[in-house]
């Protein structure tokens, strides 16, 4: 049974944007997977990191593949394009976070959901609400009041 996901979709070093694009191209191609929407994308600075601006979107699935196999899916195409972790918030070529997936509750060492920060990010929260801006979190209920609290972090929607 297809699910309503949302991934986060980051990048800071190298072209942005081709990676991106690339990574879109191969969400769509997952298997038991329809990309539904992408929302537009964003400049936001670093967060508790140095560096390069980064560019940003969220992009909703609908997939029928569980919970921690996709995420062995989404960092497998982090890897296929450089993606390092030499330490905890590194610039990077690819970051794809599972914000959400359906109303699913799972806490595991490799994988929470709800994303615990999702509510805290304007780089996550801004694009997801443009996608979906009445989405309740299973927890905490509608989202759309946390933009408030997110306001004074440095974000610039792009298209």
């Amino acid at each position: 049974m297809a699910e309503r996901v949302f991934v986060g979709l980051g990048a800071n070093l190298g072209d942005a944007g081709a990676t991106l694009d690339a990574a879109l191209a191969e969400l769509a191609a997952l298997p038991e997977t329809m990309l539904v929407a992408v929302s537009s994308r964003y400049r936001s600075a670093p967060v508790d990191a140095q560096g390069p601006d980064y560019l940003n979107a969220v992009a909703e699935l609908s997939t029928a593949i569980e919970p921690l196999p996709l995420l062995r899916l989404l960092q497998a195409i982090e890897s296929r394009h450089g993606r390092e972790r030499p330490y905890r918030n590194a610039p990077r070529t690819l970051d794809l976070d599972l914000l959400l997936h359906g109303q699913r509750r799972c806490v595991t060492p490799e994988l929470v959901l709800p994303h615990p920060r999702l509510h805290e990010r304007a780089f996550v929260l801004l694009p997801l609400l443009e996608l979906a801006p009445d989405l309740v979190h299973p927890d905490w209920g509608p989202l759309a009041p946390c933009a408030e609290r997110v306001r004074d972090q440095r974000i610039e929607r792009l298209i």
